[in-house]
């Protein structure tokens, strides 16, 4: 953890200033340092970004907010750390010489499916989905990733929860190589839209066969 903290901190740190990123001055963190926080809290506590921010502020001496003012900071942050998803994504993809890509999806549940009726965050019926790898319903959003073979994300797309893997992949703006395989399960199996992508992207989706 230690390693991947000063790895990713200096690497932000030094992508905002070379796109020239000036941070608030009255904020106690730095763009870099609410990034850092937001990616250690993804990446080690599960989401939780209170442990993250406790974390930082014990063992690194981060200055930090309370957790309300964190989230007004992460919010403001937001469109620069969609465009540094984008250039990594960028990298990882002109890197990835073997040009073999993996698509599938997996849910953001809001709430549990039993307590959908006291949800007052979002009402609406086309974010109930249904996981099968679990074989139970949820309520939320769903997200369509593409990673490499090493399973490193170079794109994404969020969907409602109701929303079919197959719409999902249609609904993506797919920029991968040319001569990119792209491998999908059973539910990404298109004949008409795996024709389309190999004549004007020369992308080839394999998607496994269905029984029937």
């Amino acid at each position: 953890m230690k390693d991947f903290t000063i790895a990713i901190y200096c690497f932000l740190d030094d992508l905002c200033k070379a796109l020239e990123e000036k941070s608030d001055a009255r904020r106690k963190l730095t763009d870099a340092q609410v990034m850092t926080t937001a990616i250690l809290a993804a990446y080690y506590f599960h989401g939780n970004q209170c442990f993250a921010m406790s974390y930082l502020r014990d063992h690194w001496g981060f200055k930090m907010p309370d957790k309300s003012n964190f989230n007004r900071n992460l919010h403001q942050v937001f469109p620069l750390l969609e465009q540094v998803s984008y250039q990594l994504g960028k990298t990882l993809k002109e890197w990835n010489v073997e040009k073999v890509y993996i698509i599938d999806s997996f849910p953001i549940p809001i709430c549990k499916n039993i307590r959908i009726r006291r949800v007052k965050l979002c009402k609406d019926e086309k974010l109930r989905g249904y996981n099968a790898s679990k074989k139970e319903y949820f309520y939320g959003i769903k997200v369509h990733m593409i990673v490499t073979g090493q399973g490193l994300p170079v794109e994404y797309f969020f969907t409602a929860g109701s929303v079919h893997d197959n719409l999902g992949l249609q609904g993506m703006a797919i920029d991968l190589p040319e001569s990119s395989h792209l491998y999908g399960d059973k539910a990404y199996e298109n004949e008409q839209y795996q024709a389309l992508l190999a004549h004007y992207q020369g992308i080839r989706l394999k998607a496994a066969k269905k029984n029937n």
